[in-house]
């Protein structure tokens, strides 16, 4: 078998030398053929695709089960994949909470339609926006009433009849007084 030659040297001058080199069959990725420093055919043997040494990424931020590779480490991931999520908002402080894990950007959160059924022109006050509707309410016609009162020696409530909306006033009378002689030469007072 013939010698492996390394390192050339013509008129004095270099023209190949091997000796130096530091390639290695792991460091070579895998069915690649180079030359070691001794002049040797080697065939590469590292089947890994990149570098991960700088590589950021958690098990916690690789989806559930799925693999990668992080500083030569293989991590499986732990990320729910919760796929399209939807919510509603039923009430003016309401808020839906984003649970953690990838979503695949086909969910929509909105107010629900009860709710949105309820904003129209005519139940906000003229001039008033609210989520983009403008209010034209300017009121509507009621019925006052106005009454009038006796007092009494027990509590009174004073409400408007039914066909009211409230009262604008309530004239509450003086409440009686009478004397009247008796009996026993003097007089008697009655209030109410």
């Amino acid at each position: 078998m013939p010698n492996i030659i390394n390192k050339v040297i013509y008129g004095g001058n270099t023209l190949i030398d091997l000796t130096a080199d530091t390639v290695i069959a792991s460091g070579l990725q895998s069915g690649l053929t180079a030359h070691d420093k001794s002049g040797a055919v080697i065939t590469g043997t590292n089947t890994y695709d990149a570098d991960t040494s700088d590589a950021t990424a958690s098990v916690a931020e690789i989806l559930l089960n799925k693999t990668a590779y992080v500083s030569g480490a293989k991590l499986t991931g732990t990320m729910p994949n919760r796929g399209s999520v939807s919510g509603v908002i039923s009430t003016k402080a309401g808020v839906y909470t984003i649970q953690n894990g990838y979503h695949d950007g086909s969910g929509s959160v909105g107010i629900s339609s009860t709710e949105q059924a309820k904003i129209i022109a005519s139940n906000i006050k003229a001039g008033i926006q609210i989520l983009g509707v403008t209010g034209n309410y300017s009121g509507e016609a009621v019925e006052v009433q106005a009454k009038t009162a006796t007092p009494s020696t027990s509590q009174q409530t004073i409400l408007p009849d039914s066909g009211y909306d409230y009262l604008s006033q309530v004239t509450v009378n003086a409440i009686p007084y009478t004397e009247t002689l008796n009996s026993a030469g003097g007089y008697t007072a009655t209030i109410g």
